[in-house]
């Protein structure tokens, strides 16, 4: 079927699922899993929990995300970032909720904005080694898309019994502070609000920001704080007299602005965002927004319960891509990978996607027999398809988005024989060297160096999220688990029960570890999301890289040919 728009003719996606006993089993599935995320969220939202939020509030303070709410503007969505940080970690210490900070893209008088809000409920606001993780992502976000930051400071400092996995390393506690410089002889504005303690070595995040407030009678900032420096000089006085918000705007001239209360200073700094030079045209084509012919809550029945079996990606491009319009390229070569152009929510995208199944009656073309054999692996063809359709994109300027479920790349002699490492190369080259923003998702399962090539962490995506179907690894979980049992059991004879025993537990380990809540914990990935809000956290990641009117020149390395 074809659409004319416009004067183009598109193709449109029509949907081959039909409402089933099966589709209502998936759908039932992914909607358990999802309510039990959201559950789990909620709680982590709560920071340190409903006691010490009152107790917050009970000292004239609002607490981080009501800081996060009044700073934004009515109304619109917050993009929140790496809210799972941390989630499982540091238990010995009570734990650390979203590693006590909130990160993610607002907007302030319509402009997009990184906003980094310390939660002093958990810990009060101490950096653990992941707090710093997700404060660097937060800058390296707003470096790469060119937002403006926001700092909330509320802050006692390096969580110290962690001192060695935090202070000295490169991608510690002074990155921040390095990251501070460099955004701003970028030209990149940063803003700093004193809204609670700021100590040692975390007073030069706000100070080294462009301009900095501070909130009278609650925000305080000093090198050392009143019992270092009784112990260090035998001085006695209190955290007001040493560092509060009079002695550093009025005395010494540290501070630019105070205020009396948290309110005030938030309205100041919007006032300030108003006053702002507007951000340069976006780089990037966008039109008016048309829904998909097929709801995206469809997208829970057409997704599998086992990661193994097969299911056409169309499908989910039906249900998120603008009218289910999709100007596929190379359709019937490299099969095992969906590559073409459509729009989502009016933005201009290329789609890079792994097929989990090749259906001939798309097309009417009979796929190749070893297409045929392992759906959701990538082969020759498809990686020197995905090469090509990468470089096409960043020579028309079209953002990228990556749909991840691939299990690798194709072994055995056949694939060697065929030069797999060589066109998977040019791939993974391409796909690093791509200038225009990428994004990516991971749908399900995402192994090996297929997690390389359709552009995982390591590959410089502006934005990576994953739906609750993900599973990132090195290699699938059964492969994993005979693999390393043969290791451990290498020379030694068991009984049949004991392996099964060992195998069984080698499993349940490396699933723990597979899930997306783990990945999530540990910042592979900025979020979790309910495959039906792609569209619209798509739509607010392309809008934050539409900030960056900065178009790199595109080129590779030496390709193997």
């Amino acid at each position: 079927m074809a659409l004319d728009r416009g004067g183009l003719s598109l193709s449109v996606i029509e949907s081959q699922i039909a409402v089933s006993e099966r589709f209502e089993k998936r759908f039932g599935h992914w909607s358990d899993q999802l309510a039990e995320l959201k559950a789990q969220e909620q709680v982590l939202e709560l920071g340190g929990g409903e006691k010490r939020l009152a107790k917050q509030r009970s000292q004239g303070k609002m607490t981080a995300r009501e800081r996060v709410i009044a700073l934004c503007d009515d109304g619109a969505p917050f993009l929140e970032l790496g809210l799972w940080a941390a989630y499982g970690m540091y238990a010995e210490y009570g734990g650390a909720p979203g590693a006590g900070v909130i990160i993610g893209v607002g907007r302030i008088h319509g402009r997009e904005v990184m906003v980094v809000s310390n939660d002093a409920t958990v810990k009060a606001g101490a950096w653990f080694p992941m707090t710093c993780k997700k404060v660097l992502r937060a800058q390296e976000i707003a470096g790469e898309n060119r937002l403006p930051l926001v700092y909330l400071v509320d802050s006692a400092g390096v969580f110290l019994p962690l001192q060695d996995e935090i202070f000295p390393d490169r991608d510690h506690f002074g990155r921040a502070f390095y990251n501070n410089a460099r955004l701003s002889a970028a030209g990149i504005f940063q803003v700093a609000a004193i809204m609670g303690p700021c100590v040692a070595g975390g007073a030069y995040l706000p100070i080294m920001s462009d301009e900095s407030h501070i909130v009278e009678g609650t925000g305080s900032i000093f090198l050392a704080g009143p019992h270092l420096v009784k112990a260090a000089i035998g001085e006695s006085i209190d955290a007001e007299d040493l560092g509060g918000a009079i002695v550093q705007c009025d005395v010494s001239g540290v501070v630019d602005h105070r205020h009396p209360d948290d309110a005030t200073c938030l309205a100041k700094i919007r006032s300030q965002f108003e006053q702002l030079a507007p951000t340069p045209p976006s780089l990037f084509r966008r039109r008016e927004s048309m829904e998909p012919l097929r709801p995206t809550t469809e997208l829970r029945g057409v997704l599998p319960i086992d990661r193994s079996r097969p299911y056409d990606t169309r499908e989910l491009l039906a249900r998120l891509l603008d009218g289910s319009d999709f100007d596929e390229f190379k359709e019937t070569y490299g099969r095992t990978l969906i590559c073409g152009t459509g729009w989502i929510d009016g933005w201009s995208v290329g789609i890079v996607a792994n097929q989990r199944s090749i259906v001939e009656q798309r097309t009417g073309v009979k796929p190749k027999d070893r297409e045929l054999q392992i759906g959701g692996v990538v082969y020759s063809e498809a990686a020197d398809k995905g090469a090509r359709f990468v470089q096409l994109c960043n020579q028309k300027g079209i953002p990228l988005l990556f749909l991840q479920d691939v299990t690798g790349f194709m072994v055995g002699s056949r694939a060697e024989r065929g030069g797999i490492i060589k066109d998977g190369a040019k791939m993974v080259n391409a796909v690093a060297n791509s200038v225009v923003p990428k994004i990516t998702i991971f749908v399900g399962n995402s192994y090996g160096a297929g997690n390389y090539a359709m552009c995982g962490k390591a590959y410089g995506a502006r934005f990576v999220y994953a739906w609750p179907s993900a599973c990132i690894a090195v290699m699938g979980g059964a492969q994993a688990s005979q693999t390393l049992l043969a290791i451990q059991l290498k020379n030694r004879e068991i009984e049949p029960e004991e392996r099964q025993r060992l195998l069984d537990e080698i499993q349940d380990r490396y699933d723990a570890a597979m899930d997306p809540r783990y990945a999530a914990a540990r910042l592979w990935v900025d979020a979790i999301i309910d495959p039906a809000e792609t569209r619209a956290v798509v739509s607010r990641s392309l809008a934050a890289a539409a900030s960056n009117p900065v178009r790199e020149e595109f080129k590779t390395g030496v390709l193997q040919t």
